[in-house]
Order: structure tokens, then C-alpha cells, then sequence
């Protein structure tokens, strides 16, 4: 069986993000959307939230399933017994960086392979951080994120 995890914060979970996993999804037997509880980033959601957010938001794709992990990306794909990481890249300024993350991943696990996918244009724009940046000010982010997550951010930021 090839499996694939797909890691991230998804602070929120975007339409870019989904569209990424629905494209992994063809490509592997499994796919592993992982969201990550250790990072350096200060979330808007828990880790909780997040994990609920992409379970119903990748629901429609039937062999991709939504997972929390801690510590190394390279450890939690060796438990899972997976063979790939997909990571997805929007424009040349997210390559450097993921190129590094790759090299480094590839050091600590050399068996594990790195695979790239490019967003579509209509998503290239997005991040989570920038949807949330509209989000709070109260701009429509309709089409941008899952309706769940939509609501999810009203509903977060109107309580404050």
C-alpha cells in the first residue's frame, strides 16, 4: 500500500489545502492529512478545531483521512509506515524553503521522498494567514476556505 502524509498547521484549512489532498488522493492508495501540534506558530484554532475543520472538510475523499501528530514529520511517517511526503508549493517564494525542509527531511530519513504539487492559479494566492488577516476585518472569504471553516472564523472572531 503507498501512503502519503500531507502535514501542516491548517490554521485554518484552505480550499488551496483541499484541493493539494484531492490531488495526493490520486496518486496514493492513502492519504494522511496531518496537523501538526508542534509548531513555532501561534494559532488561531486548537489543535482540536483544526483536526475537526479537516476531517469535515476532506470528508468527500475516500482514501484520505485527517490525523494530529507531535515531533518529527520524518517519525510520524515511519510509523505510519508511509512512503511520501506531499507538500504543496504556490509560487517560486514557497520553493526555497520547502526545498530546505525536503533536504532535511531526506537527511533524517533517507528512504522517505519528498513530492511537490504545484496549486492551481485560483488558489495560488491563498494562505491561511492572509484569510485570516480578511477574515478579522470582516471581508467575505466565501470560496476561499470550506463553508465549516467560513463559519468557523465568523463565529471566532465576532466572540471577540
Amino acid at each position: 500500500m503507498r501512503i502519503a502524509i500531507y502535514p501542516g498547521t491548517f490554521d485554518p484549512v484552505t480550499n488551496g489545502h483541499i484541493h493539494i489532498a484531492e490531488r495526493a488522493s490520486k496518486l496514493y492508495d492513502e492519504v494522511i492529512v496531518a496537523v501538526a501540534a508542534d509548531n513555532y506558530k501561534k494559532t488561531l484554532f486548537s489543535l482540536e478545531e483544526r483536526l475537526y475543520l479537516l476531517e469535515n472538510s476532506i470528508g468527500h475523499i475516500p482514501n484520505a483521512k485527517a490525523e494530529t501528530f507531535s515531533g518529527l514529520i520524518v517519525d510520524y511517517a515511519k510509523k505510519k509506515q508511509a512512503q511520501a511526503l506531499i507538500r504543496g508549493l504556490r509560487a517560486v517564494s514557497d520553493f526555497e524553503y520547502e526545498m530546505k525542509v525536503a533536504a532535511m527531511n531526506k537527511y533524517l530519513s533517507e528512504d522517505l521522498e519528498t513530492v511537490f504539487l504545484m496549486t492551481y492559479a485560483e488558489y495560488s494566492f491563498l494562505s491561511s494567514n492572509l484569510i485570516k488577516q480578511v477574515a478579522v476585518l470582516g471581508a467575505c472569504i466565501k470560496g476561499m476556505v470550506p463553508p465549516i471553516v467560513e463559519k468557523s472564523l465568523k463565529e471566532k472572531y465576532d466572540s471577540r
